[in-house]
């Protein structure tokens, strides 16, 4: 197999190490696949492949980008330098009135911090500055100064009145910060403050977590050899949440607050100043399908003041990670998913940074935001604008065979469905992809076999039904321990799921949501 670039990893590499027997674990107890789709990215309901590649992929940035930036009065700070872009903030599709939201963060005439506004779009490309009646004439739904926030559009909230959270960094001093907590039940007016943290570092975020019922916060820390990394705080009340974070620092021991991660060696650095270590600049997550799609905005260097003698920004890039649990994360992938444009004049030459509420799934793809920053004044963190980039849904890694036919074969597993679907690139001319299904022993169930499936070929779908001649659905094999292969030629794989819908929804999470998605907040019909 050729070498690919450094994006490519080979997937029978990581997963099977030397490659046992094809059936070496037939006594492996049956798990429970989690509802939604299994994706690529996640290797641990795999068992073994052969002769397939497994490829990360990247979003591209809309042509039209910037999508937002500075064009009101308040939304330049003191000095005249323009803001406009969510600081973490918030991105959401709302499906009770079809609309999509954005909360970012502006310069408000502020000397230190920032204040919030709000925008809408029809499409997520074109947006709206509505004007609103907190501050008369302006889209100004916040003043409170602050360096960073997370808003939060929460759909699995009982009480109306706290529909959207607010977690707002404010600035108590030029040199220290704390969080606040307010609710709104429709994310323009927004209550005062519910909860206040100790004092803390900046940079923080704020998110939920379906899986464990819990509201996460991702603090900014300092680890001595590693400088700026994360700390770890989770409850299921947000006010608890918020009352209990301070700051720590150095791996100090605390009742609530874990230290987390910091930056690995082999992260990106900036190729302009080799010799910083890159750090955790700021971390969120979303729930997406059934895993945790972890943000890790890696910081470069180099440090404000050398940013403002350079008159350039500072480099941070997003990359992505996936975890299970919650607390782990699959960070193998080291390509910048996110990245900055080398191009000293683009509007994201510096400074690129995570999102909440992303992605949004619209349609067939995933929706990304980010803020960027112009090099076109001096002063380090000016000139603040959001971006979008869009990605295959489930479009994160594939596994690829090329001419010589690859397979991949699952765990053991009890099945819960009656449907089967793929997401997968099957349009080559002589591409193709065949399912089948086996038993406790390793075994073809009869009617489920390679030979009875229908092929599929000449298709590119993020949502393919699995047929084989004679059975258009599974649902006489369920509650049965089954394990699934895949036979692949020249084709992508980027997910399978099995549905109880012929509609193929899923019943995994779909982060910041979508047209045409359930407002539950998971992949269900819609009544």
């Amino acid at each position: 197999m050729k070498k690919k670039k450094i994006a490519v990893i080979l997937l029978s590499f990581i997963l099977c190490g030397s490659g046992g027997q094809l059936f070496a674990q037939r006594t492996e107890p049956a798990a429970t696949l989690l509802p939604g789709r299994q994706l690529m990215a996640d290797t641990t309901w795999v068992a073994e492949t052969s002769g397939l590649e497994s490829v990360f992929h990247v979003p591209t940035y809309y042509p039209c980008n910037p999508v937002v930036k500075a064009d009101r009065p308040w939304e330049l700070n003191v000095n005249g330098d323009p803001y406009a872009a969510p600081f973490s903030g918030g991105v959401w599709f709302d499906e009770t009135d079809g609309k999509y939201k954005m909360w970012y963060s502006a310069g408000g005439g502020k000397r230190l911090g920032l204040i919030t506004c709000y925008a809408e779009s029809e499409d997520g490309k074109s947006w709206l500055k509505p004007v609103l009646d907190v501050v008369p004439g302006t889209n100004i739904v916040d003043t409170l100064e602050h360096d960073c926030m997370s808003v939060l559009l929460d759909k699995h909230e009982t009480d109306a009145s706290k529909r959207f959270k607010m977690f707002i960094v404010e600035f108590n001093s030029r040199f220290t910060v704390s969080m606040k907590l307010k609710y709104s039940p429709d994310g323009i007016h927004w209550s005062g403050p519910q909860a206040l943290s100790g004092e803390l570092y900046d940079r923080c975020a704020a998110y939920y977590d379906p899986f464990r019922g819990k509201y996460v916060l991702s603090l900014k820390t300092i680890d001595g050899p590693y400088g700026r990394a994360r700390n770890y705080l989770a409850h299921q009340d947000p006010e608890m949440l918020v009352s209990l974070a301070h700051r720590v620092y150095d791996n100090q021991a605390d009742k609530f607050i874990r230290y987390w991660f910091h930056a690995d060696e082999d992260d990106p650095r900036n190729p302009h100043f080799p010799a910083i270590r890159p750090q955790i600049y700021n971390h969120e997550a979303m729930p997406y399908e059934n895993l945790m799609l972890g943000y890790f905005t890696v910081w470069q260097g180099p440090e404000n003041d050398a940013c403002d003698s350079l008159m350039v920004q500072k480099r941070n890039e997003v990359l992505v990670g996936f975890s299970r649990d919650g607390f782990h994360w699959d960070r193998r992938f080291k390509q910048p998913f996110l990245p900055v444009c080398e191009d000293f004049h683009a509007w994201n030459a510096g400074n690129v940074q995570s999102v909440a509420g992303c992605p949004l799934i619209v349609g067939d793809s995933l929706y990304f935001y980010m803020s960027g920053r112009y090099n076109s004044k001096p002063k380090h963190d000016s000139n603040f604008a959001t971006g979008l980039a869009m990605l295959r849904k489930d479009g994160f890694v594939s596994v690829r065979a090329g001419q010589e036919e690859g397979t991949l074969l699952t765990k053991p597993f009890r099945l819960d469905g009656a449907y089967l679907f793929v997401n997968a690139d099957v349009c080559g001319k002589k591409s193709s992809l065949r399912v089948e299904l086996l038993d406790e022993s390793g075994q073809p169930v009869p009617g489920f076999t390679r030979r009875d499936c229908v092929v599929m070929k000449k298709v590119d779908s993020t949502k393919f039904l699995i047929t084989w001649k004679g059975h258009s659905d599974v649902s006489s094999l369920k509650g049965k321990t089954v394990r699934v292969k895949f036979y692949l030629k020249e084709a992508d794989l980027y997910s399978f799921w099995f549905s109880p819908w012929k509609t193929g929804e899923s019943n995994g999470y779909t982060a910041g949501g979508g047209p045409g998605l359930s407002r539950t907040g998971r992949d269900t019909l819609v009544r």
